[in-house]
């Protein structure tokens, strides 16, 4: 794991998790979206988990893997044990861990709130695919380019089983391009539909605001936010940053985070409530 904590921490600092996608390490990911920049001007504490390639030869977390995703095993007990760690060594307030995760870092994610629900305050779901789609690689490549199959029971029955929590989930956003290539984006759509059925929505509740930059979709309980929805016009698979002319050539030496109307990490620490110190 890699660790970042600014020199100016709050008292009982937040802690933001952010597993990386694909051919990416958690370098090359901040450097071109910032999030350490954001630690440091809000005071909390970051965590990128990075895969190993003795894991995966791609960098890749397992998320297509049930023995890597199942509760207390695999990879999915190896970030909870980061977190863990994090938490004891900078005192971070437990009730303000959130997580947001790339490809098949968002596919990471969706398995961590899925077994873990009342660990995470807030999470966000990149270019990802829903919990339990597949059961291995094969699969994995054709849900991701055709769009998972809906299982039987629906895509809440993959996650309602899984705890206690009931109802008690996190706020989930889903982030998409509408022209990724890697991800169809009907598996946004698949997300919405495991976080809306797991929290017991009526999907037809929601409502829909028309930006420049594409669609957001909400879906509130008692006017709080629960499940929204990023849809991108136009964007590739990649995290949505905002970038000034000068700073384009450092932050995308990282291909999977590009330019767009609206910056995931920064609308992030607003829905999260991390402001600046």
């Amino acid at each position: 794991m890699k660790l970042f904590a600014p020199t100016k921490l709050r008292k009982k600092p937040p802690l933001v998790v952010v597993p990386h996608g694909c051919n990416q390490t958690p370098e090359s990911l901040d450097a071109a979206s910032g999030f350490s920049r954001y630690a440091t001007e809000r005071g909390f504490v970051l965590l990128y988990p990075q895969q190993t390639g003795s894991n995966n030869p791609n960098g890749c977390f397992n998320w297509f893997r049930p023995s890597a995703v199942a509760r207390d095993r695999g990879e999915v007990l190896s970030i909870r044990q980061m977190i863990e760690q994090a938490c004891s060594r900078y005192g971070v307030d437990r009730r303000r861990v959130f997580i947001v995760g790339l490809s098949a870092g968002g596919a990471m994610t969706a398995a961590l709130v899925a077994h873990y629900p009342a660990l995470f305050a807030g999470a966000a779901i990149v270019a990802g695919m829903p919990f339990g789609s597949v059961r291995d690689a094969m699969s994995a490549l054709r849900a991701m380019k055709s769009g998972a199959p809906v299982p039987v029971a629906g895509w809440g029955s993959l996650v309602e089983d899984l705890s206690d929590q009931g109802s008690s989930w996190p706020p989930m956003s889903i982030w998409q391009g509408t022209g990724d290539k890697v991800v169809n984006p009907r598996n946004a759509e698949a997300n919405v539909a495991q976080w809306l059925e797991a929290a017991g929505m009526d999907r037809s509740l929601g409502r829909v605001e028309r930006k420049a930059w594409g669609e957001l979709h909400i879906w509130e309980v008692a006017k709080k936010r629960k499940v929204s929805l990023y849809l991108i016009s136009g964007m590739g698979h990649a995290l949505p940053i905002k970038t000034r002319s000068n700073g384009a050539s450092r932050r995308f030496r990282d291909p999977f985070v590009r330019s767009a109307g609206i910056s995931a990490p920064v609308e992030l620490m607003r829905l999260w409530g991390l402001t600046r110190l």
